[in-house]
């Protein structure tokens, strides 16, 4: 019998579970599916939600790659909820403790993560949603951006990530431009703390204006937080001789050209800052809950949308049009 770290018996679910499952391109399904035992070092979770990741796109439009049905709840990788059972060796863990999740079958109303890939939320947490990997994530870039207070940091790209970003640069005491095309979102960039505020809209005239405000030098760290070609080409011009670009954009659908003469001539430092360590990305959501839970960080704001289960079709057409007002989808269950 299974027990908790209190020596008592796991309480746990039997049967059968819900589980959205990607039946063919842009079309999903919700299934029963068998309810599956942590195994040794696991445990399972009963989720409350998954947020909605630019990254599960693809899966859903369709590419050429993909096989359908996929498994049931992937690709869901942005979990929280409240441990329900525990697998043989698991210490330091309970049933009943809610947590984040680092897993990645969390479209469903439940998900097996490894004992060292879930992450305890405090009380001061209880009810709020949490979909701790792209949190942590923004931690972790935040990192990886190695921010001093004084530095002049551009943000171009202001959704869940670039509004994140803005609230944990502008802390470090650094000076921030942020640059979005809609309108809603420099308005939530000025909330979360950015100092200039301009529309990506024209090439030239936004490096003259960075210019102008960095008395010609160029900002001292650019974020490109978008994942397209041309705000990658955008970040390059605006950063300074021996300044540091850092590439958080999710660039995933193609090659990409940079203008490898100019970053060379200027000797940049180029940071890719997508994390593939699942220790570094558990560390980064640590880091998430010690921020929420102190107050240093509170994205309630940006949780813009949620569904339940049953809609998760909308949550990825409302994922991929972004309308005004869109900043981050949840799903729960």
């Amino acid at each position: 019998m299974l027990t908790d770290t209190s020596g008592q018996p796991t309480v746990t679910a039997t049967g059968i579970m819900r589980a959205a499952v990607i039946a063919a391109p842009r079309r999903t399904s919700i299934d029963q599916v068998n309810l599956s035992e942590p195994g040794s070092g696991e445990v399972r979770v009963r989720l409350e939600g998954c947020g909605v990741c630019g990254s599960n796109l693809p899966a859903w439009e369709g590419r050429s790659w993909f096989q359908y049905p996929t498994a049931p709840g992937s690709p869901g990788h942005e979990g929280w909820g409240t441990i329900d059972a525990l697998g043989e060796g698991v210490t330091g863990l309970a049933v009943g403790q809610r947590v984040a999740a680092l897993a990645y079958r969390s479209y469903a109303e439940y998900d097996i993560a490894g004992a060292h890939a879930v992450v305890p939320l405090p009380d001061q947490l209880a009810g709020q949603y949490f979909p701790g990997e792209p949190l942590g994530c923004a931690m972790n870039i935040h990192r990886r951006c190695d921010v001093a207070s004084g530095q002049t940091v551009v943000i171009i790209g202001i959704g869940f990530l670039g509004a994140i970003l803005t609230r944990l640069v502008s802390r470090a005491g650094a000076r921030v431009i942020a640059i979005s095309r809609r309108p809603f979102a420099l308005e939530i960039a000025r909330e979360m703390g950015a100092d200039v505020c301009l529309p990506l809209d024209n090439h030239e005239r936004i490096i003259s204006d960075v210019q102008q405000l960095t008395k010609g030098q160029g900002a001292d760290r650019v974020i490109e937080a978008v994942g397209s070609q041309w705000p990658l080409d955008l970040a390059g011009e605006l950063t300074r001789i021996r300044g540091r670009l850092i590439i958080a954009g999710y660039h995933q659908d193609g090659p990409r050209q940079v203008n490898m003469q100019m970053w060379n001539w200027r000797g940049l430092d180029v940071v890719n800052a997508h994390e593939r360590d699942p220790a570094v990305y558990v560390e980064g959501i640590r880091g998430a809950v010690e921020a929420v839970a102190s107050g240093v960080l509170n994205p309630s704001r940006l949780y813009t949308h949620t569904f339940p289960l049953e809609q998760i079709d909308r949550a990825f057409r409302v994922m991929e049009e972004r309308p005004d007002g869109f900043l981050k989808a949840l799903v729960l269950t």
